[in-house]
């Protein structure tokens, strides 16, 4: 090829490299332009509610070792929502915008004492969004609860900060901590356990004794080696994080210790509050299930859908297809560390969205909280029987309740302004049954 074709070929070369970078700087402008608006159009939807009318509305405070503290003396009502999936961009903002009427149609309507949500508020999935701005999806929901003015607590899912999003944990822990939120009750937690957000908020009663504690933890993402999770190999609870858990209930423990010690002045009232609160009762909420989840309703259809001496069944089923149960790759001992020191009684998850299910197992009860995704999954804005929220009632004597509770009942109305889409109610154990091979015991 003589020099002047070479010249010629090497030109052509640049001005369709030229035309291709201008066209992907024209498509990244008007994408930029779009998703400005769709933002927009998110913060008024989420300034747009109500403020939740209350009577008697219970203030949390920072006790002396700076965790938030309600003090109470009657039964105390949490909302547990999950897996919000906010895209807070141009493809997403007509499926927010359900997800936000969802939410504030339950909370409006259950007046919780605290929301409490397990992880995936956020959806920055650039072909399914329209962007990878996880704080401004992040900030899209904080709007929605200080319109609402309810007390909340998030802990993070997978998807908060995936790795390609514009902002990592710490900058959103630094968001969700600041004092422009007034009704958020987040800290980063202990420095010595990894992961943001590891905290526990307190239950009181007037004595000062700790009817309740509530153990937040951060669940991390994905396992090493794992291609955002494509694979279905997210990770589990650190070695510290459990230190971590040991020393918070050794802690609370002595704290009750000594507010017994002063509330009471008969040994009969002393030995009666340490037999309920001598080992400080606690719930646990995190995103990434544990593996004790699949273990316990494995063992439940082995048996033929009955309750075993393990596991007793309390109510909901599975829905979610192929692996069914997305736990952490590798397994730790944070469920053994639980059953030893004998004072969680519950933990709380997300994760899959399509298993709602309550069981007991050894003690402890495991709960998959109801989703509220129009967004991650393929269709799950046309189905129904997933979406909801899960209410705990935690009474004064440190003993707990559960209910799954479906959005579209009529006890959760059309707020003003506002309109609930029609869903298919769909049966969750179809992709689900007790032969399947994931039911069976491993030999």
């Amino acid at each position: 090829m003589d020099k002047v074709k070479k010249r010629a070929l090497k030109k052509s070369v640049l001005v369709i490299l030229s035309v291709i970078v201008a066209a992907l700087l024209a498509v990244i402008a008007v994408m930029s332009v779009l998703n400005i608006s769709a933002r927009n159009k998110n913060f008024k939807t989420a300034a747009g509610f109500n403020t939740v009318s209350y009577v008697n509305k219970l203030i949390p405070e920072k006790d002396s070792n700076g965790n938030w503290c309600f003090i109470t003396d009657r039964d105390f009502k949490i909302m547990q929502i999950t897996d919000v999936h906010i895209g807070g961009g141009c493809l997403s903002v007509d499926k927010d915008t359900m997800a936000l009427n969802a939410v504030a149609a339950m909370v409006t309507a259950e007046k919780p004492d605290l929301v409490i949500v397990t992880g995936d508020i956020a959806f920055p999935v650039p072909f399914m969004a329209g962007t990878i701005n996880n704080k401004a999806e992040a900030k899209i929901f904080a709007s929605l609860m200080e319109s609402l003015g309810v007390y909340w607590a998030p802990v993070y899912g997978n998807h908060d900060t995936e790795s390609y999003s514009l902002y990592n944990r710490k900058d959103i822990s630094e968001f969700y901590g600041s004092s422009d939120l007034k009704y958020c009750l987040f800290d980063e937690g202990d420095e010595d356990a990894d992961g943001y957000g590891n905290r526990e908020i307190l239950i009181k009663n007037s004595k000062g004794i700790i009817t309740q504690a509530l153990i937040l933890f951060d669940s991390h993402s994905y396992a090493k080696g794992s291609f955002f999770g494509i694979n279905g190999k997210y990770d589990n609870m650190h070695v510290n994080q459990i230190e971590w858990y040991k020393k918070v209930v050794g802690g609370l423990n002595a704290q009750n210790a000594e507010a017994i010690e002063k509330a009471y002045a008969s040994d009969a009232e002393k030995n009666e509050a340490i037999q309920k609160f001598g080992t400080v009762p606690s719930l646990a909420f995190y995103h990434i299930p544990s593996e004790e989840y699949m273990t316990a309703w494995k063992e439940y259809c082995a048996n033929g859908r009955k309750d075993t001496e393990n596991v007793k069944w309390i109510y909901g089923t599975t829905g979610e297809s192929g692996k069914v149960f997305f736990c952490g790759d590798n397994p730790d001992n944070l469920f053994e560390t639980m059953l030893e020191l004998g004072s969680t009684k519950g933990i709380f998850c997300g994760h899959d969205h399509l298993n709602n299910f309550s069981i007991d197992y050894k003690g402890i009860r495991l709960t998959y909280g109801y989703s509220i995704d129009y967004l991650a999954y393929s269709g799950i804005s046309k189905i129904g029987s997933q979406r909801g929220c899960t209410l705990i009632t935690v009474s004064p004597d440190g003993t707990f309740t559960n209910e799954g509770s479906n959005y579209y009942q009529d006890k959760y109305p059309t707020l003003a302004g506002y309109s609930k889409e029609t869903v298919e109610m769909q049966d969750l154990d179809e992709n689900s049954h007790p032969d399947d091979p994931i039911y069976k015991l491993n030999k």
